[in-house]
């Protein structure tokens, strides 16, 4: 999974602060057009309800490590994202992952022996504060706004989704289908180097073949079967991000070219 400024946070999150009515309560929320935040990040994490829609635009993959999350791929080099400009300015990204639209809001514990989740935000944003205009968080009496219990219903479907997706990965990994990936790009100027991308991981078609009948009925039902279909036909896609990086001239793929390097790896979560 890409890596995030604070590694015991997740991705996108360098701070978090629990939104209260006695330390926020005159703070306003603000509604942007740019995500700066993103422009850096390749990769994405993604939820299963979102595989439909998500695989006609960016290849999904899993990330490597004990516990692989569902990526969706913005760029295929680490820092390099071909559908936000650097001031965060969407470039063609039809679909925004619901992981974004969230920010800069998630539900976290606040305590590591109990199961409440509470609303929580990164300060670092920008986007929540004492800001004489805005969305307002909490009422005269210091009551959630409507803004706020969307935010919060927002974020709890989120959770949901995620929960979902956990128990997705779980089958997965249970049914021993992940492998470790590699896809090969052949390039125009010098097809005999073709560029190889690893550090990822990805459905084995092989052992998918090799599942019973009566298991893959069991996933077909359950809406797993499309899941895991969805995927594999989003990898061809990792073709299409190569030509978009290439035309617009990001990252390390210009170095790489020069240099006549062939590998490129995608990092670990």
């Amino acid at each position: 999974m890409a890596s995030a400024p604070n590694p015991s946070l997740p991705v996108l999150y360098s701070e978090l602060v629990p939104l209260n009515s006695n330390d926020h309560a005159s703070w306003k929320g603000r509604t942007t057009d740019k995500a700066p935040w993103v422009a850096s990040q390749h990769a994405i994490p993604l939820t299963v309800e979102e595989f439909p829609v998500a695989q006609r635009d960016y290849p999904i993959v899993f990330s490597s490590g004990e516990r692989p999350v569902p990526l969706a791929l913005m760029g295929l080099n680490e820092g390099v994202n071909v559908f936000f400009n650097e001031d965060g300015t969407p470039n063609g990204a039809p679909y925004v992952p619901a992981y974004i639209r969230r920010y800069p809001f998630l539900l976290a514990k606040l305590q590591q022996d109990s199961d409440n989740l509470s609303l929580c935000f990164d300060p670092t944003s920008g986007l929540v504060g004492d800001f004489d205009e805005g969305q307002p968080l909490f009422d005269d009496e210091k009551n959630p706004t409507e803004h706020t219990q969307a935010l919060l219903q927002f974020c709890e479907k989120f959770e949901e989704a995620g929960n979902k997706t956990q128990l997705f990965m779980e089958e997965l990994t249970k049914a021993d289908l992940l492998m470790d990936g590699e896809i090969s790009i052949q390039r125009r100027d010098n097809p005999d180097q073709p560029f190889t991308y690893r550090g990822f991981r990805m459905i084995n078609q092989e052992k998918l073949r090799e599942v019973r009948g009566d298991q893959l009925r069991k996933w077909n039902e359950n809406g797993l079967l499309p899941l895991i279909f969805a995927h594999l036909f989003s990898l061809e896609l990792m073709r299409t991000i190569f030509a978009k990086q290439t035309e617009q001239g990001k990252g390390p793929l210009a170095a790489d070219l020069a240099n006549g390097a062939a590998d490129a790896q995608l990092p670990k979560n």
